[in-house]
């Protein structure tokens, strides 16, 4: 790869090489990718980018603030709340693929519709190396996106060559904040591939809670710029505990903290014993629903980063 500085400056020249005076259209969620996508072709065609975020009920605790504060200044942002028809499409949904399946199709939908506002003929994508290289994707750099209304838009991937640990050098040259930048990678289907089988709003918040406990512990112990990816699983397994002085019967949450430079294969990352004992401790005392913890232990492969 070129120099972050100079990669910038190619970037720009190829994106208005590309865009012209054209529209484009990017789903801005707050990763890093789509994050530095966004900026440069910002920097490009300026406002002739609509960066849309789209809150499909499955985000992390403060997501949708964190996002939305960052860029609402800096790009031509658009925030959409579609979460209600993202849950009701997934109501009874258990098999993982398919829950993956509707995220997509309700969010082409939703997407579709912004695209349409913003007059747009380019979309952009935050694609990179591995996303391609894992789906053995000959894919070409400049194609067609046809969606279901009919409409084409021409793909703009201008990252689409680098590896994470590139792309956020990219984020730093480009003055993007320190949370952004090496802001864990997230999955597009957020947390509804963080909670094993049907998902519901009370399942959903349990696992977002669980979460968020989760993070602010690994953060508190300094380890979050040294491990890759930290995480609460919500599973479909109750398990007999305690609360006070009566049985209870309640949800068992897998904590998953893995290392990886460039998501291709990813390692367990070893954890204080005091650490993992406070976010069990705190997991089962702060969420009644939940009696029990477990910690991840496999790497990828054979397993992948997320449980769904």
């Amino acid at each position: 790869m070129l120099g972050p500085k100079e990669f910038i400056e190619d970037a720009i020249q190829k994106i208005k090489d590309q865009i012209g005076d054209e529209k484009a259209i990017i789903a801005l969620s707050g990763g890093v990718d789509s994050s530095v996508c966004s900026v440069l072709v910002q920097e490009a065609i300026g406002d002739n980018l609509t960066a849309v975020f789209v809150d499909h009920g499955l985000l992390r605790e403060g997501e949708v603030e964190q996002v939305t504060n960052t860029f609402k200044d800096r790009l031509n942002f658009k925030f959409v709340d579609a979460s209600d028809e993202f849950m009701d499409a997934l109501a009874g949904v258990e098999d993982p693929e398919e829950k993956r399946k509707i995220i997509g199709k309700v969010f082409i939908d939703v997407f579709e519709r912004e695209a349409i506002k913003a007059d747009a003929k380019f979309l952009v994508q935050g694609t990179i190396a591995p996303d391609w290289i894992e789906t053995e994707g000959e894919i070409k750099s400049h194609h067609n996106i046809a969606l279901p209304s009919g409409m084409e838009l021409e793909l703009c991937e201008p990252i689409r060559d680098l590896y994470k640990d590139e792309v956020r050098e990219v984020g730093d040259e480009l003055d993007l904040p320190k949370t952004t930048v090496y802001r864990q990678p997230f999955p597009g289907p957020g947390l509804g591939v963080r909670v094993v089988g049907a998902l519901t709003r009370e399942n959903v918040e349990i696992c977002r809670k669980a979460n968020k406990i989760v993070c602010d512990e690994i953060e508190a112990a300094g380890l979050n710029e040294e491990v890759w990816q930290y995480f609460a699983v919500l599973t479909n397994t109750k398990a007999t505990g305690v609360k006070g002085d009566q049985r209870d019967f309640g949800y068992l949450v897998v904590v998953r903290v893995v290392n990886s430079i460039d998501a291709m294969t990813a390692s367990i990352t070893e954890l204080p014993w005091e650490l993992i004992h406070t976010i069990s401790k705190r997991i089962t005392s702060e969420i009644s629903e939940v009696t029990h913890v477990a910690l991840s232990i496999s790497d990828k492969p054979p397993a992948t980063i997320e449980f769904c």
